[in-house]
């Protein structure tokens, strides 16, 4: 029986190396040279490996349970895995623009498509998927126009003391003279995550509509209180082509009409990926006519981009609704059986486009967001 990511890393003492000798993607770090006056130590791997040492080597590591630790490693490990991608010469300097949200994807997708390689349940490949995406904040939360907006927001994801305890290592793992500076930027982190009360959990909003507001509303403060005057549920779906949408909608949808793009589709006679704006139009004259009725409703489409979503959920929010996001996912392999079998199949090509475009829908993006993945428990 294969060793999971997480046994390798545990049974091999917690080595980058033997790591990156069971996973070869992490020996392409070697090959991404950076700016030396933010990384002195040389190329890409280079600094993942003196992350990974630093982060080991933190006091805080031995008091981690081990579960955390495994996990934690393998956010350090791959923590930069965007680069490999992203990394670019202008004007004469090494640049990684959008690393950490590259990164975040990549990861997603080689422990999706290789499930059975990564071992990792749905919720541990998001924690680490979400560590390597916000691994930057600390060291720039307080360059944000809302320091205390992103910050919650992240919370609403992943515990921001693992976040933490990985971007120190980040910023100690590497020879700069701004690592100092650096270092103290993410104590500062440390202390405001711990004066909002958010180190381990979400902030504790006064109630869902208030928090929902929250983040979809310019400078409204955390602590506000709101009167809830939400009328009506609209529920959004989510998922990758035939992870389940029809299947939940047929024993759960409790007769509420449904809004299907592939239905609209059929109906027009208009093949997958062909003429998109017409059938999202049709899609949107139809909701409208229940938004104005405030009568509830289920939008069944893949909405696998979270842009996509917002535009959905602020126009449904417009009218009254608590917008209720509801992801589903199957393993890959599933999809694959399933998509065989299907009279109006869909080209693998697209399939894998959109496996590579994925964004597992985040807590704080409507008024309620539920994953419902064919996996085991939560990783912590």
């Amino acid at each position: 029986m294969n060793r999971s990511v997480l046994d390798t890393i545990r049974d091999d003492g917690f080595s980058l190396p033997r790591m990156a000798d069971a996973y070869p993607r992490l020996s392409a770090l070697k090959q991404v040279p950076q700016n030396p006056a933010f990384h002195g130590e040389g190329d890409a791997y280079r600094h993942t490996e003196l992350v990974c040492e630093a982060l080991t080597a933190s006091p805080d590591w031995n008091g981690l349970p081990t579960d955390r630790q495994t996990l934690l490693f393998l956010a350090a490990a791959f923590h930069d895995i965007g680069k490999t991608v992203c990394t670019r010469e202008e004007n004469g300097t090494r640049i990684s623009p959008k690393h950490t949200i590259v990164g975040e994807k990549i990861f997603r997708r080689m422990a999706y498509r290789e499930a059975e390689r990564f071992g990792l349940s749905f919720w541990q490949r998001e924690v680490v998927a979400k560590l390597i995406r916000f691994h930057g904040l600390p060291v720039w939360f307080w360059n944000k126009q809302r320091p205390a907006f992103d910050l919650c927001r992240a919370a609403e994801s992943i515990p921001l003391h693992l976040l933490y305890l990985l971007s120190r290592a980040d910023v100690t793992g590497r020879i700069a003279d701004t690592a100092d500076s650096l270092c103290e930027q993410v104590e500062l982190f440390r202390d405001y995550v711990n004066e909002l009360g958010i180190r381990e959990t979400p902030y504790p909003f006064a109630n869902p509509y208030t928090r929902f507001q929250y983040f979809h509303k310019d400078d409204l403060p955390q602590d506000a209180v709101l009167y809830d005057g939400t009328t009506f549920d609209v529920i959004l779906l989510s998922g990758l082509p035939l992870s389940g949408k029809d299947t939940w909608i047929a024993e759960n949808g409790g007769g509420l009409p449904v809004i299907s793009l592939d239905h609209i589709r059929e109906t027009m006679g208009i093949a997958p990926g062909k003429h998109s704006g017409r059938v999202a139009q049709t899609a949107l004259e139809q909701a409208r006519v229940f938004l104005r009725r405030e009568q509830p409703f289920i939008w069944n489409a893949t909405n696998i981009v979270c842009e996509t979503r917002q535009k959905l959920v602020r126009l449904f929010a417009g009218y009254g609704a608590r917008v209720r996001i509801l992801y589903l996912e199957a393993p890959l392999q599933e999809l694959l059986r399933r998509n065989r079998k299907r009279e109006r199949h869909i080209p693998e090509t697209v399939l894998e486009d959109m496996i590579r475009k994925l964004e597992v829908p985040a807590p704080w993006e409507a008024w309620e967001v539920r994953l419902l993945p064919q996996c085991d428990s939560p990783a912590i």
